[in-house]
């Protein structure tokens, strides 16, 4: 067999092939990483709530700010995050900081926040309608149930796009969340 020079950004190669090897496998995600990656969102949450109640508002924004680090991809660019309770002009969070802020409150920048994750949820259940898994990206659509420590129970639409990091971590990139639309 002809080997092929290939020249990119300034380097030659002579052992490389005109198509190029990729190890697509690694990225590939399965529905059980995908559940798993729901789990971890939703024990978060409750360990969020939890550390406010024990152990005050500090612990609690560097918390969340590891959780929103390490199950959101914001670190890569901005996240398509819309938030159950928000309004206008800030129903977007493409930020962590504006993440950060619906999930614990008390930033100036968004007045409105009162801090989700505060609520004093004690359960929080995934129940997938469907999910789509496209090789290396995965989007859930279905609901979540929230239980607060009186036992009321609040249920929103959910919709989570999954894409893996270079270490092959899930991280959300698209977060869609709304009330439930309740018949009459």
């Amino acid at each position: 067999m002809k080997a092929i020079l290939i020249t990119f950004l300034g380097i030659t190669c002579a052992a490389c092939s005109t198509t190029p090897t990729t190890d697509t496998q690694k990225n590939i995600i399965s529905e059980t990483e995908v559940i798993a990656a729901q789990q971890a969102w939703c024990k978060s949450l409750l360990d969020i709530s939890s550390t406010y109640d024990q152990s005050g508002r500090q612990a609690t924004n560097d918390l969340a700010s590891q959780v929103i680090d390490n199950a959101y991809f914001y670190q890569d660019g901005p996240v398509l995050f819309k938030p159950t309770l928000t309004t206008n002009p800030q129903t977007a969070r493409t930020t962590k900081e504006g993440a950060l802020s619906y999930f614990v409150g008390g930033n100036a920048n968004f007045p409105g926040d009162k801090g989700f994750a505060l609520a004093g949820w004690e359960k929080c259940e995934v129940d997938n309608a469907a999910i789509n898994i496209s090789g290396d990206s995965a989007t859930s659509l279905g609901k979540v149930h929230f239980t607060n420590k009186n036992g009321e129970v609040t249920t929103v639409d959910k919709t989570w796009k999954f894409v893996k990091d270079n270490a092959g971590k899930l991280r959300i990139v698209v977060h869609h969340s709304s009330l439930e639309n309740k018949t009459k």
